[in-house]
């Protein structure tokens, strides 16, 4: 869980960084997305330092997560900032999903780690619904392109879980 949890966190924090190195931090999108890419950059701390208290290695895959999620962020926000609200909107909706089962699946044998999951699972909505509030669905290709990436977050967890 940790190493899945860790690779996504850190997949987050690159798609963010791929939004503001094309959309910056000066125009009102940019400032939205600074600030959810900071609550991420706290889960990625978090899950980090779980990681090296429990001995668990990230997933090898770590290099292809670093340029795929800023490949993600910077074509979401080339094509425009609705789009780059649209790749939070259904890389959420996953998380959402994913930290669900998580949650289930440990029931009361990690209250620490259930915790973290519970409060990040939180914020990862908040970030669907800001995304929603910004006008995700409005992106010209809403179903096709959050189907597409949703699909690309499932399998990247399937991965990370294993690799």
């Amino acid at each position: 869980m940790l190493r899945v949890d860790q690779a996504g966190e850190y997949g987050a924090t690159r798609i963010y960084a791929g939004q503001l190195a094309v959309i910056g931090q000066d125009r009102p999108a940019g400032r939205v997305i600074a600030r959810m890419a900071n609550q991420e950059r706290r889960h990625l701390e978090r899950f980090d330092a779980l990681m090296e208290e429990r001995g668990v290695r990230p997933t090898a895959l770590q290099p292809l997560w670093k340029v795929a999620g800023f490949a993600l962020g910077a074509a979401t926000a080339l094509m425009s900032e609705r789009a780059a609200m649209a790749c939070t909107d259904a890389i959420e909706t996953e998380i959402d999903r994913h930290y669900s089962r998580q949650l289930a699946e440990l029931g009361d044998s990690d209250p620490e780690l259930s915790a973290d999951i519970e409060a990040f699972r939180a914020e990862e909505l908040e970030h669907r619904d800001t995304a929603r509030e910004h006008g995700a669905a409005e992106t010209l290709g809403y179903p096709l392109l959050t189907a597409a990436i949703r699909a690309g977050c499932r399998v990247a967890i399937g991965l990370s879980k294993r690799i």
